[in-house]
């Protein structure tokens, strides 16, 4: 069995008691989906966040990859974008326990991170292609949740602080709010989006230059999918540098999308404070660098 104090201390943080239980009893999951799916489970991958992650065998000697989670409502809309997605442009789900919170799904070889490539130019055009074969017309009845539903996390923050911003900025959530409402009013027709397409959620695959794991399947227009990706930059050093970073990104997923600029910098303005927001509401803490690249955008913004 593994050992990670970091994995232990994120499923706590999340899910309090219900969260120690699981994590007592994930051992005995762990057998009871190797018997089910007829696996091998190996040792887990490096750096556990909020899931168990694994690779295994199955019986014809195909590697695959178990991923296990407390189950709740993101981990059964990722299964569900996965379903939609099949395969096109993000990796295959084999097989899903939605009671159990588990996924069976295709293993990504050689499985290098897209945030490995270089020179950065290359990186935004690449994930630029995964998004345009991902993205497929919401259908009318859906599981997935609304950008709109994600935009209440603004509603929270305000409540929270009794309708000031807390440790954020006050000019960066004002900017959030009003462009969050003008951005979703003017929404081209909705997409089923992958959610969380950052450079970490692409990996390198024999059968597609580049493929996307761990959607969390969310309804919105296209454009909202580059907010993940600017709010993930290289290393920098100074804000001026990350400016010069957030628009050169934002240039060139413009060109090779046809996204307007101020459209493309407004919902990553936007969703950085939200993330931010969400870094608040769920650890209390880890914030700093989706406000960094926040008001990086909102130079850009203001251009």
């Amino acid at each position: 069995m593994f050992r990670s104090d970091t994995f232990s201390q994120t499923i706590v943080e999340l899910y309090g008691e219900r969260g120690r239980l699981w994590l007592s009893e994930l051992p005995i999951l762990l057998d009871a989906l190797a018997a089910s799916w007829e696996l091998v489970v190996l040792p887990p991958f490096p750096n556990l966040t909020y899931h168990y992650v694994a690779p295994a065998l199955q019986t014809n000697g195909e590697s695959v990859v178990l991923k296990v989670g407390v189950p709740n409502p993101e981990l059964l809309t990722e299964i569900a974008a996965l379903r939609f997605f099949d395969g096109r442009g993000a990796a295959h789900l084999i097989a899903a326990d939605e009671r159990r919170g588990a996924l069976l799904i295709e293993r990504l070889t050689p499985g290098t991170a897209l945030h490995t490539l270089e020179p950065d130019d290359q990186t935004i055009l690449a994930a630029a292609l995964v998004m345009q074969q991902i993205w497929r017309p919401a259908p009318e009845q859906h599981p997935f949740p609304t950008i709109a539903d994600w935009g209440k996390g603004l509603t929270r923050l305000r409540r929270t602080f009794d309708g000031g911003s807390g440790p954020f900025p006050a000019a960066l959530v004002d900017a959030a709010e009003w462009l969050y409402a003008k951005l979703e009013r003017s929404s081209a027709p909705p997409a089923v989006l992958h959610g969380d397409l950052h450079q970490g959620n692409m990996l390198a695959a024999r059968r597609m230059p580049w493929l996307a794991i761990d959607p969390k399947g969310v309804v919105g227009e296209p454009a909202y999918e580059t907010g993940a990706l600017l709010r993930n930059p290289p290393p920098w050093r100074t804000l001026c540098e990350l400016a010069c970073i957030m628009e050169r990104r934002v240039h060139l997923l413009a060109e090779a999308l046809g996204f307007e600029r101020e459209r493309i910098a407004g919902w990553g303005l936007a969703q950085a404070v939200l993330s931010a927001w969400w870094s608040y509401e769920d650890h209390g803490h880890g914030w700093e660098e989706a406000l960094a690249c926040a008001e990086a955008l909102y130079r850009v913004v203001l251009r």
